[in-house]
């Protein structure tokens, strides 16, 4: 008997969402379609499908059966009207702007964000008659402050890459939607197991599925997830001229990585708790951002917003700079890389690293210091990991 899967838990549905058994042969695990194109039985199918009077596969640029998978299992958590995929997490940004905003219109948005992100948004977008106004979305005071006659979208990240401010949702889409704007969230940091923004108003979602979605290090890939079946048909007309499409291997990949993403969230975040606990009580830690802990700022609209905080912490290292520096340069179990949301630990430096393109001036208005140092902690055995910070800061 089927099953409702809206029903059901969040690790359930990460399991057998997009999961249907195949009709040709009954397998269990989903099928690739590796293949650009496919075939018509007539000449009068082809038009049919071409003009949207038969559901059907036509070009892998506009849908295949395993995207199409992925599609649907990342929409069922995010509870949305449907998922596009594409082939990374910018691409999952860029193309929900270009279909969004027009020549005149403004965008409101969090200041910390992943730098790319930023970047795109204030350098790339401005080109074409769209403006910016960033601010610290942490405040919604501020949020309101900057909305204009033009503003069309309100665009944040919570948790905030990498400073893990967190924003209150609601108060925010009730912002945007007074001003006629809607709201998109980045929701790569949480995932869907511990937040989805579509429930507290959000209009678009959008990931970076290369992170804790795919969770394996091994994958580039974004997706966008209308909360209504009108943006849906309105991004995915971009989405296809675009050409932002994902390749069908990559989502067969990131398919099988979501079946394991409720495990992986949840021994990720245990780990992080104990870090952030001993990173606080270290003699050479200034200070450590991340939602569980009693010193952070937001901590109970975190606990009342998302379900857990998240395997993500940055802090920074006393001594600035060159001690974060002398500790990143001895880690031994840790892989210092940029990235996130793996089975493994990495460890970065932001303002050199993921952030470097940004001005020095916004990246600090933003709370991105110098010498911040950002954590995704993964799924090791725990006291490892203390282990190898303990030995990594007496070099600092």
């Amino acid at each position: 008997m089927a099953h409702d899967l809206n029903k059901l838990g969040l690790t359930t549905r990460s399991i057998h969402a997009g999961q249907h058994k195949d009709p040709a042969t009954g397998a269990v695990a989903p099928p690739l379609y590796q293949t650009s194109t496919f075939a018509f039985d007539s000449c009068g199918q082809g038009a049919a499908r071409f003009s949207g009077e038969e559901e059907g596969y036509i070009y892998t640029r506009m849908g295949n059966p395993t995207i199409a998978r992925l599609e649907e299992a990342v929409s069922t958590l995010e509870g949305g009207a449907g998922g596009l995929a594409t082939g990374s997490g910018m691409a999952a940004l860029c193309t929900s702007v270009f279909a969004l905003l027009e020549q005149g219109g403004h965008i409101v948005s969090s200041s910390s964000v992943y730098g790319p992100s930023r970047v795109v948004i204030e350098r790339d977008f401005s080109r074409f008659g769209v403006t910016a106004t960033f601010v610290d979305s942490s405040d919604t005071a501020a949020v309101a402050a900057a909305m204009r006659p033009e503003t069309k979208l309100v665009f944040v990240e919570t948790p905030a890459n990498p400073t893990l401010t967190i924003s209150d949702l609601r108060a925010i889409a009730d912002i945007a939607h007074a001003h006629g704007a809607l709201l998109m969230v980045d929701n790569t940091f949480a995932s869907p197991i511990l937040q989805r923004p579509i429930e507290h108003g959000a209009d678009v979602v959008m990931h970076s599925m290369t992170k804790f979605l795919n969770g394996h290090t091994d994958v580039v890939a974004g997706m966008i997830i209308p909360a209504s079946d009108a943006l849906l048909k309105r991004i995915r007309a971009s989405h296809y001229y675009f050409g932002a499409v994902m390749d069908p291997h990559q989502a067969w990949l990131v398919l099988r990585g979501l079946r394991t993403l409720s495990l992986r969230v949840k021994a990720s975040q245990a780990n992080a708790m104990r870090v952030a606990e001993w990173l606080e009580a270290h003699p050479k830690v200034e200070w450590v951002a991340y939602p569980g802990l009693a010193s952070h700022p937001q901590r109970e609209l975190a606990a009342r917003q998302m379900d857990g905080p998240g395997a993500l912490m940055s802090f920074e290292v006393k001594g600035g700079v060159k001690a974060g520096a002398a500790m990143l340069d001895h880690v031994e179990l840790m892989t210092l890389a940029v990235s996130l949301g793996g089975i493994e630990t990495l460890i970065q430096h932001p303002a050199s690293m993921t952030h470097a393109a940004m001005p020095r001036e916004a990246r600090l208005a933003a709370g991105i210091t110098d010498g911040l140092v950002r954590v995704s902690v993964g799924c090791e055995d725990v006291e490892d990991l203390l282990a190898d910070f303990a030995q990594a800061l007496e070099h600092a």
